[in-house]
């Protein structure tokens, strides 16, 4: 086995032993490496020396569902992923032409229903978002008046975020701080512990608080797998990208985020349909509207997506149920 791939024996969202062999490839091998060249060559160089011996290798648990990735890169490996092969200044690059208006009403919509839910004045919510990224929903959470913080591990982005006036955390400092919401957006797939994780975050919320998880919907992978197109591309039906080789190193279904959450100690919460729909119609072009009305039926009523929010189960109450 390769030195800078960690063998993940147990089930990463509960803990099962048990667990079945879904695929596997060489990462030196087609159709992973190039894949690999692919999917790397826009944003900066990947070095295969480092892969070699890895092997690529997804196995589901027979408990919870998950999907995981096996062999995982430790922790140089990973550093050298995110803060070299990525290459920082091309994904800022990148990040500010795609950031269009619909992207920054995306995130004024959410934080708007955030703050609707909670029904106080946006400066006493405190939020964090973890895995932050280029800090782009704190700045949004910011300008509509909440007392914000981020937290991210690539020295990079922390340090973009925080130039960009938004206060920004480390892990060590978490367990000093409490917050009545916790963004996580595109964070659980790319964890090494994604149960042990969530622990530790919520014992950071506040009585009442709310934890968001939004990942890739890998409900279908088997199905994906079998097809193996791996140039679909991302957000198309055949798209492998919930199970990126490196990155995506969990691909959960939505019963697999469920019961991860219920071993963390937190429970589901539904927000009621009319605050979700709460400033929808800042958003005017008609195809845009028509997504956004869509969408809350789409993911409360078909219970499709993996777009939710928990609270802590020892908050429920007759008295609180929201």
């Amino acid at each position: 086995m390769n030195p800078h791939f960690i063998n993940r024996h147990t089930c990463p969202g509960c803990g099962g032993p048990d667990h079945d062999m879904v695929y596997s490839r060489r990462y030196l091998d087609e159709p992973i490496k190039g894949y690999l060249e692919s999917f790397y060559r826009d944003q900066g160089r990947i070095d295969f020396e480092y892969l070699e011996g890895a092997r690529f290798i997804l196995r589901q648990c027979r408990l919870c569902g998950l999907v995981f990735q096996q062999e995982i890169p430790d922790e140089f490996l990973t550093h050298l992923l995110y803060e070299h092969w990525i290459d920082p200044a091309i994904s800022l690059a990148r990040h500010r032409d795609e950031a269009d208006l619909d992207f920054y009403i995306h995130y004024l919509r959410e934080i708007m229903v955030l703050i609707r839910h909670f029904n106080v004045r946006p400066a006493r919510l405190d939020v964090l978002d973890f895995g932050m990224g280029w800090g782009a929903w704190c700045q949004a959470a910011k300008a509509l008046g909440c007392t914000v913080r981020g937290l991210e591990l690539s020295r990079v982005q922390d340090s973009q975020a925080h130039a960009n006036g938004i206060e920004t955390i480390a892990w060590d400092d978490l367990p000093a701080y409490r917050f009545d919401f916790i963004n996580t957006d595109q964070v659980f797939e790319h964890l090494a512990d994604p149960l042990d994780t969530l622990k530790s975050i919520k014992g950071t919320l506040k009585a009442g608080g709310i934890i968001k998880i939004s990942v890739p919907d890998g409900s279908d992978i088997k199905r994906r797998l079998k097809i193996g197109d791996w140039k679909a591309p991302k957000g198309s039906r055949n798209s492998l990208n919930p199970v990126s080789p490196l990155e995506h190193i969990n691909c959960f279904s939505r019963q697999a985020v469920l019961h991860m959450a219920g071993m963390a100690g937190l429970e589901h919460v539904h927000i009621p349909l009319h605050i979700q729909y709460f400033g929808t119609i800042i958003r005017t072009p008609f195809k845009s509207l028509l997504k956004d009305l869509l969408m809350p039926l789409y993911r409360d009523i078909l219970g499709k997506g993996i777009y939710l929010f928990f609270r802590r189960s020892e908050d429920s109450s007759p008295s609180n149920t929201v």
